[in-house]
């Protein structure tokens, strides 16, 4: 145990974590290899430690992780939840949560030591991030029967498959295609744009959000 090893100013340990969510065929998770112990070599979300002689919040906190550890820039982050308790080996700590939905293309070229990770086939975890993640998810979930958030997982334009495709991975379940159709063009969401897909085969139609519905990028 390295309980004890923290010097008085870090007691009790604060961090923030964040969940990235991304559709690359699947739902996946960026996850971001540790190279400190505890936990060295292991797998983990992209976290660290709160330092308040910078971060003027959590949220800046996490802005800051992200563009150090996994140089990504401009993620709309939520907070999602407070974890705290005996969760990691070092103290008693308390881990600020953030979620973010993003397009695979917003992403970008994953750098050194980061990964992404199909949600449904995680590895084991560092501290209680497997908890952290399956949170995020039904957070996902609950919030995705209600709204467009999963075309946040998307670019900007997609095909009507590519969004189903993104339902499916939100939701953890198939639906049935006619009916997802049916239900989308009653509620007026999309807009046809005067673009198709480049295809040898035939072209696909690609669609947006309509004028006037929220792109969301965060459960409601």
């Amino acid at each position: 145990m390295l309980k004890g090893h923290i010097s008085k100013e870090h007691r009790p340990i604060v961090t923030v974590d964040a969940v990235i969510l991304t559709f690359d065929g699947v739902l996946k998770t960026l996850l971001w290899r540790r190279t400190k112990q505890p936990h060295l070599g292991e797998l983990a979300l992209c976290g660290g430690y709160v330092h308040v002689d910078e971060d003027s919040t959590v949220d800046a906190a996490v802005t800051r992780v992200l563009r150090q550890k996994a140089h990504l820039e401009d993620i709309p982050v939520e907070q999602l939840h407070v974890f705290s308790g005996e969760r990691d080996p070092r103290d008693w700590s308390v881990s600020v949560a953030f979620l973010a939905l993003c397009s695979r293309d917003r992403i970008g070229e994953l750098h050194e030591g980061v990964e992404l990770h199909d949600v449904t086939e995680l590895p084991q975890l560092a501290f209680d991030h497997t908890k952290i993640v399956g949170f995020a998810l039904n957070r996902l979930r609950d919030a995705a029967t209600l709204s467009t958030l999963p075309a946040a997982l998307l670019p900007d334009e997609f095909t009507l498959p590519e969004l189903q495709a993104a339902y499916e991975a939100a939701l953890g379940c198939k639906l049935d295609s006619s009916s997802f159709r049916r239900k989308i063009a009653e509620r007026r969401l999309l807009t046809a744009i005067d673009k198709t897909t480049p295809s040898i085969g035939r072209p696909a139609q690609l669609w947006r959000l309509a004028n006037g519905i929220e792109r969301l990028t965060r459960p409601l």
